[in-house]
């Protein structure tokens, strides 16, 4: 039996290499970083017993894989046999975080997400030039450095640390090929949802699955691009959507991927272009970092638009603090009980609302003597200032096309009624045709409870809004039923209404998608 006690902090291997800190353990293998006392360097040293039957093909896998000269792989330097009752492997040691650490944190931007995979195809692809495979890619073996670099450890030697397969015919090397194509597929949904398709990999949740096919990832997660979405479907389809072509080798994912980052703005093809800059991996003396937020080299989250600061205060909180003034004087308990005959009267006509038609009065009505009655409207178009912009625009015309049994609708979302968390609303632009005084907007909608809210833009705004910065809220009621009536603010004047949506009805368990069946406003034009 061989002599092995456990390594600790301080033990010199090879009369050469100081341990330093454990990294992680893994398949049996546990990684270290340790100093080069000859090189002064630091390196990584990967040990496994010396008695494990996977031994012999752990050592010649990682001296396979030094026939790829890619620098994103991380090379062997040295290879000692029987030291302290283990076999182990000496390589570069990157300072760098794991793509799994990172995304469990938060999903990349579409264009970063893009980035790291082709970067990893571009090294695959010059592998299986050399008749190399990694066949295990997963978040852990990617590294990303703090100046956006791409590392990639475990070539040839994940798949040996695995069980010994009993088959006695070796997979053929289209085979393998197809598993790394698949596993970079994997990794570019990863990227973009921080969910992987398969099962719990690496601390990461499973991707959710409709018919026994993933959902797209921009199905799971806002914002995904079009185009970047469309190359993971290519990869994971089966078949792709829309009868694509699949994609089938890792140098056809680094060109599509490459293709759409170079038709990016300058800005990001800069970054692209930062990362093919060799590092130096051997620096003398690495500190040892814990990831408590995303490295440098990554996009960081944007602030919060101005779209969703508060919106200013309406005509009705504005009423509301003067009759809190009013109530300092002697009238004071005068004002403050008609003041609760007024909430009284409020509460009651919203109860019968919820009933079947809402009812939201949100000032006091100071209208004038003219004739009000139905305007007419010119256009209708979606309003998705949160997402891609795109929210079923096809349907929009059918909320004023006199028929209540068709309508706009919205996606579906999963999970939860506010849009599944990923957004803070969505609705329909209402142009009007010119600016025309608003005094009331009705409501026919599919399904209950909606909550929803009326913005108006300002009179000067030339086009529709597409976003909700300068527009002003005029109404809102929550948890509404079918037919919703919301009468504006006297002196209510625009040519764009929105019908924002915030809260979503139910349609099966775990979905819910709203619906605008007819839309009416009403005032003077």
């Amino acid at each position: 039996m061989t002599d092995r006690r456990t390594l600790v902090s301080g033990d010199v291997i090879a009369e050469r290499y100081h341990l330093q800190d454990r990294v992680y353990e893994r398949l049996g293998v546990t990684t270290w970083r340790a100093h080069d006392t000859v090189l002064s360097r630091n390196v990584g040293l990967e040990f496994l017993p010396d008695d494990d039957e996977r031994a012999q093909r752990f050592l010649d896998a990682a001296r396979d894989s030094t026939k790829v000269s890619d620098p994103r792989f991380l090379r062997v330097l040295d290879l000692i046999r029987d030291d302290h009752g283990h076999h182990l492997v000496v390589r570069e040691w990157a300072r760098a975080f794991p793509l799994n650490a990172v995304l469990a944190q938060a999903p990349l931007p579409s264009t970063r997400a893009a980035l790291v995979v082709a970067e990893v195809a571009e090294a695959l692809a010059q592998a299986h030039e050399h008749g190399q495979y990694h066949q295990r890619l997963s978040p852990q073996q990617i590294l990303l450095k703090q100046s956006g670099g791409v590392r990639v450890t475990g070539l040839g030697v994940a798949t040996a640390l695995v069980p010994i397969s009993r088959s006695d015919e070796p997979p053929k090397h289209e085979e393998l090929e197809r598993l790394d194509v698949q596993g970079l597929g994997k990794l570019l949904y990863a990227c973009l949802v921080a969910r992987w398709p398969g099962g719990y990999v690496d601390g990461l949740d499973p991707a959710p699955t409709e018919h026994g096919r993933y959902l797209r990832p921009r199905q799971v997660r806002a914002g995904v691009d079009r185009r970047i979405d469309a190359v993971c479907d290519r990869i994971l389809g089966r078949p792709p959507a829309h009868h694509r072509r699949p994609i089938t080798t890792a140098a056809e994912v680094a060109h599509e991927l490459r293709t759409i980052l170079d038709h990016l703005e300058p800005a990001v093809a800069e970054d692209a272009e930062q990362t093919d800059v060799i590092e130096t991996d051997l620096a003398p003396y690495d500190p040892v970092i814990e990831p408590l937020g995303p490295p440098p080299g990554l996009t960081p989250p944007r602030p919060r638009p101005k779209a969703f600061e508060p919106a200013p205060p309406t005509l009705l909180q504005r009423r509301k603090a003067q009759a809190r003034q009013l109530t300092a004087g002697e009238r004071g308990l005068v004002l403050l009980g008609v003041c609760g005959t007024l909430a009284l009267l409020l509460v009651i006509i919203a109860l019968v609302g919820r009933e079947g038609t809402s009812v939201v009065i949100n000032d006091a009505p100071g209208l004038s003597t003219g004739e009000v009655g139905s305007l007419s409207i010119d256009g209708v178009v979606d309003f998705d200032p949160d997402g891609d912009g795109d929210e079923s625009p096809d349907l929009v015309d059918l909320v004023i096309d006199g028929d209540p049994d068709t309508g706009w609708s919205t996606q579906t979302y999963r999970s939860r009624a506010d849009l599944g968390g990923l957004k803070d609303g969505v609705g329909l632009v209402i142009d009007l045709g010119s600016t025309a005084q608003i005094e009331s907007v009705r409501l026919n909608l599919a399904g209950a409870p909606t909550s929803l809210a009326i913005f108006t833009a300002p009179p000067s705004l030339d086009g529709p809004p597409k976003s909700l910065t300068g527009l002003s809220q005029v109404g809102s009621i929550q948890d509404a039923g079918t037919d919703v009536t919301l009468a504006l603010p006297a002196d209510t004047t625009s040519r764009y209404v929105v019908v924002w949506l915030t809260s979503l009805p139910s349609v099966a368990p775990g979905e819910f998608r709203g619906e605008i069946r007819e839309v009416r406003v009403e005032g003077r034009s």
